[in-house]
């Protein structure tokens, strides 16, 4: 199947999942309501003309920009996506899905976006779920064992923010 074909199959079985999509290019992608996502996920996975039985990888960007001309002319407010990259052996065809989420949830500095897990569609996505928190600080309601992967236990914020601001020290040992 075509990206076009993929998403309208997407869009006749779930009208009001798809916020926008851009299916040129090398990557084609279609964006998804958050609220959709464990529908949709479902769909892509288990329906015989999808079967994207494979999650290549999760990622999180940060799209921070703050100043006003130059999120004028980029069309778009400061946001943190997370893009889901699939693949289906059987049909051998591929898709990225993407979630636009704000900054901070309900718009409260420190208060940390939310979106459903997928693990338990594609296990693989343990790890990268796990990966996206620890460094961009999206959580991931619903998987087995939100917590860091790559930094301590006790590491303070999230490093891949644009906002972030690296400490001098961490328990003594000089950071920068």
């Amino acid at each position: 199947m075509t990206a076009t074909e993929i998403v309208s199959l997407i869009q006749s079985l779930h009208p009001s999942a798809i916020i926008s999509q851009s299916l040129e290019g090398v990557d084609p992608f279609f964006v998804i309501q958050p609220t959709q996502l464990k529908p949709v996920a479902l769909t892509l996975r288990d329906h015989p003309s999808l079967k994207f039985d494979i999650l290549n990888s999760i990622c999180g960007v940060d799209y921070l920009e703050t100043d006003p001309k130059k999120v004028a002319k980029a069309g778009f407010e400061p946001h943190l996506e997370v893009v889901y990259h699939l693949s289906s052996f059987t049909h051998r065809h591929r898709i990225v899905a993407k979630l636009i989420l704000p900054r901070w949830k309900n718009d409260q500095v420190g208060e940390l976006p939310e979106v459903p897990s997928v693990s338990d569609i594609w296990p693989a996505a343990d790890w990268h779920e796990r990966e996206t928190f620890d460094l961009l600080g999206i959580r991931f309601i619903g998987h087995p064992d939100l917590r860091r992967i790559l930094l301590a236990e006790d590491w303070e914020g999230y490093p891949l923010r644009k906002d972030y601001e690296f400490p001098l020290e961490y328990h003594g040992i000089r950071c920068r």
